[in-house]
This record gives structure tokens, C-alpha cells and sequence, in this order.
């Protein structure tokens, strides 16, 4: 079966609700350009849930294209409870209550799920509903109420975030109910997935464990959400397998003005790692209603791309949403446009120089002198492909930060490796069976025959070094069909 290459390296990470979960709009998603498909367990319910995992299963398998399944566990996140009317219009200068004590909400009530609600604020603090696009004042608490005064009003939906800055949420960033729908993710064959609120690498150690205890290893993404964990980055991503920088809740943890920086710098800490970070939160937001977005919007995605973001994703946009796939082929339009070689991004220059400078100093390893060698080559030469065999993902990934002119085929025959890759920028992961051979000439036959190389192409091929060897990567090769 022929292979065609998509027109942008940028991975697209898309959240399944009631707007994309049938097989016809996925399927129509995956065409779009769809490589990750996120399912937030802040929402729906597990039957649902199952429901979506096999739909997407089969709407990539009639496709023929590979889509990982990425579980976003809740985490310790402040939520309302179901608002009546929904949405629930709240105007500025009026009262409302909220309550923990699972009364149904009304016009003048606001329930919320967070019992330590009443002994985390005090007269006068602010609280922030829906990542602090509605703010309000508390005027006075009771034992499971607080009345406070709308500052800035709007539409509010059941189930939205709750935010209190400066206040300290007394909940454990895992909850037993992230261990309940790890422990589902694992019974449907998922791996891979989303800690939300992490402050420390603790955090993630507790979900690797339980997996390990059950016998299956996980990948693990830190969302980055909270002040605590932009201070904890380092020792966070010692212990994590990619990063999300989820802006909506760090934009209210956090001032807003400083979010720019922070995401600069978290991509750059990730990129010199080598490990996969997600771009997340009201990208193409007023897609949700229109079906263009603004001018704003499509230039945050471009920055995103040029800071060297592996991965942007759909929240509401996709789930929720009115035009999901034309939201989908919008956002691989505006990758496609930002990741043109003569656009290419200053940092991804910045991280070779970086790395020639240790490779000067003889303070580098072996993979990131062939990763090196690899990019060189491309910039030198006209090369078609990257040939990447890989028994972890490292060698695909460490070429893959320095965001290539050409495309990385990963060869893998590991099927948890082979979807974590979907999250690398300018990867495409190749599965291979039992019978297929893994030397150059069947790596090179199989490119060929799948249409992605045709004689005359140059390509180069990373090879492994030897098994028992402590190196993932020994060498490279160029090589001319």
C-alpha cells in the first residue's frame, strides 16, 4: 500500500467529544491531518469512552495511518458541578453562591466539587471560573457556602475549572480516581498519558509504579499548569516522557503577561532534552463557533511551531465544537505554511550551535554527535528521508529536535514505541511485522515499494550499533536509490 506524506511535520493532537466521536467525523479528522487523539477524562464516562477507543481504532485501521491514544487523567483540578440553566449567563455586579454541598445548581447557585472550598478562600480573595475568563469576589463564607460578586461575567458551562491563585489546593496531584481510569486505560491497551497539575516528579513516579506493579510500562506527559511545577521543571522532566504546556490553568496560577516567556522556555528545556512537548489551550479557540479563526489565533500557532513546539492541540475546539475538521485542516495549514525551510525557526539554529559547541568540547554523547551529523547532512545535501530504525524511539527523537527539511521514518517493531512517536515532530512511525526484515536492503525495499522514495533520492540511514552495546545510535550512511 502506497504511503503519501503529509504537507506538515507539526503533530496535531486532537480532544474526542461529542462533535468528532463517530467514525465518519474521525476518519474525516485523520484525513485533516489528526496524529494523536486525546481522550480528557474530566468528561463523559467510561462506557464512552470505550466507545471512542474502538472507533478510533477502526477508523485508523480502514485508513491505513497510524493515531495514538493519549489518556488526559483529571488530576486534583477544581471543577463546578452541572449548572442549571447550561450555560449559565452570570453578569457583572450581581451575586451568586457556590456550594459544596451537591445542591442542584440554579441561577443564583453555583455548585462545586471541592469540599476544602469554604477554608481555602477568605473575604476578599478571587476566584476564577473557566481559566479566568469569569472572575469573581467572595463577600462572605459559610460552612459549605460562599457568596461572592461577579468582577467580569460571561456564558458558564457545567464541568468548567475552578482557579484560586495563591491558594493551595489540599488534594494529592494523583487522586484515586486518576488511578481508576489508569487502570481502564491499561485494560483497553492505552500507554500513554496525561498527568494534570504535576508540581514534582513524584507525581509521575506514582502512576509509573502503579503501571509497573500491573505489568505494563507507561509514557508519562507532565501538563505544566501550575507556578510549583514551572519552578520543579528540571526534576520534572528528569521523571517525564514528554511535556503539555497546558496555558489555560497556567495563565491563571501564573500572571498572563509572563506566559510567552514561559512557553519559550519550556519548549527549549524539552528540545535540549530530546523529549516531545505538547503546545495546549485555546489555539484556534473561536473555531469552536466560526469557521475561521482570528488572525491572533493563526499566529499562535505559528510561534508555537517556531519555538519548536512538537505538537499542537484542539481542545473544545474539536470536541465540542461546530467545525472540528475544518478546525483540523486550518491548524496543518497554518504548520505547513511556518514549517517552509525558508521560515525555519532561529531556535532550532540556536540548538545545533548549542550542541556543535559540546561536540567542539568532547562533552557529547554519541547519538547527539550521529543526530549532528544526520542534520549537517541535510543541510548540505538534497536529501529525500531519514531512515531511523529504532528499538526505543531515541535515535528518531534526537534527529527530530533539530526540526529537519525532510521526514524521519521510524522503523520499529515495538507497537508502544511506534505510537509515542506520533507526538515527534517530522516522524513518521513505520510498524514492522514479524516477517519483515530490519537490514538496509528490506528497510530500503520497503521505502520503495510504499512510494515515499524513488531511484535517484538520497537518503540517509542511522544505523544501531551492535546488540549489548550501551549506544542506541553507531553510525549513518548516505546512500543515492
Amino acid at each position: 500500500m502506497k504511503i503519501k506524506l503529509s504537507r506538515h511535520k507539526t503533530k496535531i493532537v486532537c480532544t474526542i467529544g461529542p462533535a468528532s466521536r463517530s467514525e465518519k467525523i474521525l476518519k474525516k479528522l485523520i484525513h485533516a491531518g489528526m496524529n494523536v487523539a486525546r481522550l480528557n477524562m474530566s468528561h463523559g464516562n467510561l462506557y464512552e469512552h470505550s466507545e471512542d477507543i474502538a472507533h478510533i481504532h477502526r477508523a485508523s485501521e480502514e485508513i491505513g495511518r497510524t493515531v495514538a491514544l493519549m489518556i488526559d487523567l483529571p488530576g486534583p483540578k477544581i471543577r463546578i458541578g452541572k449548572v442549571n440553566p447550561d450555560p449559565l449567563p452570570l453578569k457583572r455586579g450581581e451575586t451568586v453562591t457556590l456550594c459544596t454541598s451537591g445542591k442542584p445548581g440554579s441561577l443564583s447557585l453555583i455548585p462545586v466539587e471541592y469540599p476544602e472550598l469554604t477554608a481555602s478562600v477568605k473575604k476578599g480573595s478571587l476566584i476564577y471560573l473557566n481559566d479566568g475568563f469569569i472572575q469573581l469576589k467572595v463577600r462572605a463564607i459559610r460552612k459549605d457556602e460562599v457568596d461572592c460578586r461577579i468582577l467580569v461575567g460571561g456564558m458558564l458551562l457545567s464541568r468548567k475549572g475552578l482557579n484560586i491563585p495563591g491558594s493551595p489546593i489540599r488534594i494529592d496531584a494523583v487522586t484515586p480516581r486518576d488511578l481508576e481510569f489508569v487502570e481502564f486505560g491499561l485494560e483497553q491497551g492505552i500507554g500513554l498519558f496525561c498527568v494534570s497539575f504535576v508540581e514534582r516528579a513524584a507525581d509521575l513516579q506514582k502512576i509509573r509504579r502503579f503501571a509497573l506493579e500491573r505489568g505494563r510500562k507507561v509514557r508519562l506527559v507532565a501538563k505544566i499548569e501550575r507556578k510549583k511545577a514551572v519552578k520543579n521543571i528540571d526534576e520534572i522532566l528528569d521523571a517525564a516522557d514528554a511535556l503539555m504546556i497546558a496555558r489555560g490553568d497556567l495563565g491563571v496560577e501564573t500572571p498572563i503577561a509572563d506566559i510567552a516567556a514561559m512557553q519559550k522556555q519550556l519548549i527549549r528545556k524539552a528540545n535540549l532534552r530530546g523529549i516531545p512537548v505538547i503546545t495546549a489551550t485555546q489555539m484556534l479557540e473561536s473555531m469552536t463557533e466560526h469557521i475561521l479563526p482570528t488572525r491572533a489565533e493563526a499566529t499562535d500557532v505559528a510561534n508555537a511551531i517556531l519555538d519548536g513546539t512538537d505538537a499542537v492541540m484542539l481542545s473544545e475546539e474539536t470536541a465540542i465544537g461546530r467545525h472540528p475538521v475544518e478546525t483540523v485542516r486550518m491548524m496543518a495549514r497554518i504548520a505547513a505554511s511556518i514549517e517552509r525551510p525558508e521560515q525555519a525557526s532561529q531556535w532550532a539554529f540556536d540548538l545545533l550551535d548549542r550542541f556543535k559547541k559540546k561536540k567542539e568540547k568532547g562533552t557529547i554523547s554519541i547519538e547527539d554527535v550521529i543526530s549532528l551529523d544526520v542534520i549537517e547532512a541535510t543541510r548540505i545535501l538534497k536529501i529525500r528521508l531519514i531512515i531511523a530504525p529504532t528499538e526505543t524511539g531515541t535515535t528518531p527523537r534526537r534527529i527530530s529536535r533539530f526540526k529537519p527539511p525532510c521526514w524521519i521514518l521510524s522503523f520499529s517493531r515495538d507497537e508502544a514505541v511506534h505510537r509515542f512517536l506520533c507526538l515527534s515532530y517530522g516522524v513518521l512511525p513505520l510498524l514492522l511485522d514479524e516477517g519483515d526484515g530490519n537490514d538496509w536492503e528490506a528497510l530500503l525495499e520497503f521505502t520503495r515499494a510504499r512510494g515515499l522514495a524513488a531511484p535517484g533520492d538520497t537518503v540517509i540511514l542511522t544505523e544501531s550499533a551492535p546488540p549489548g552495546s550501551r549506544q542506541n545510535t553507531g553510525s549513518l550512511r548516505i546512500m543515492r536509490l
